[in-house]
């Protein structure tokens, strides 16, 4: 599945971007900035593992089973109005094919952009709180941005194949399993009755047409 890049602004953003006003160091998301420095241009480099948490994906149609190991790679740069924070992150999926309604279960990979402002930056004084994430006691938390960046990488209509051609509306059975030569006889209902009666026996090419006179 192809990465996709995304940033603070990419349009889908989790419910909670207001990180918490004093994140957990310990967490495999948080990342002290302290180690990096304020210098403009320093930077670090980390490599995370982290269980995820739950919500990630669109109900009952493709998401990121809880708890599942998520691989992070993570770049934080200093800058003058805080640090940038980039990366990427893999993670399995678990869902159903959108066409044939089989399970699947793949791994999609993607990269996230975010800017933390330094409190009392200019930034920090000139945006919402909504709009731009937050240093917090010198840490900041990408679990919001991993998880807006994978849930932009999702498809809402995943596939288990490019090219699955679903299933036969009219017996529901899979196209795939079916054959190229499956079809259903189509039945002029104005004998629909008569064959119902009588048998295939009864069929229009045994019988005048039901519309003509005598």
């Amino acid at each position: 599945m192809p990465e996709r890049q995304t940033s603070a602004r990419a349009g889908v953003r989790s419910s909670d971007r207001r990180h918490r006003a004093h994140p957990n160091p310990a967490s495999p998301w948080v990342i002290d900035t302290r180690e990096v420095g304020r210098r403009p241009g320093s930077m670090r480099s980390y490599r995370r593992t982290a269980a995820a948490p739950a919500g990630i994906g669109y109900d009952d149609v493709i998401s990121v089973p809880v708890g599942a190991e998520l691989d992070l790679q993570v770049r934080v740069e200093s800058v003058m109005e805080g640090v940038l924070v980039s990366g990427s992150v893999t993670a399995p999926v678990h869902g159903e094919c959108s066409r044939c309604l089989d399970e699947l279960d793949e791994r999609i990979a993607t990269t996230f952009t975010e800017l933390f402002a330094y409190p009392e930056s200019a930034t920090d004084s000139t945006t919402d709180a909504d709009e731009v994430s937050r240093v917090a006691d010198d840490l900041v938390d990408v679990g919001s941005v991993v998880h807006d960046a994978l849930l932009l990488a999702m498809p809402q209509a995943p596939l288990c194949t490019p090219d699955c051609p679903g299933l036969c509306p009219e017996c529901g059975g899979k196209r795939a399993d079916l054959g190229l030569d499956h079809e259903h006889e189509t039945i002029d209902p104005r004998w629909a009755g008569l064959i119902e009666r009588f048998g295939p026996d009864s069929r229009a090419d045994q019988a005048s047409d039901p519309t003509e006179e005598n």
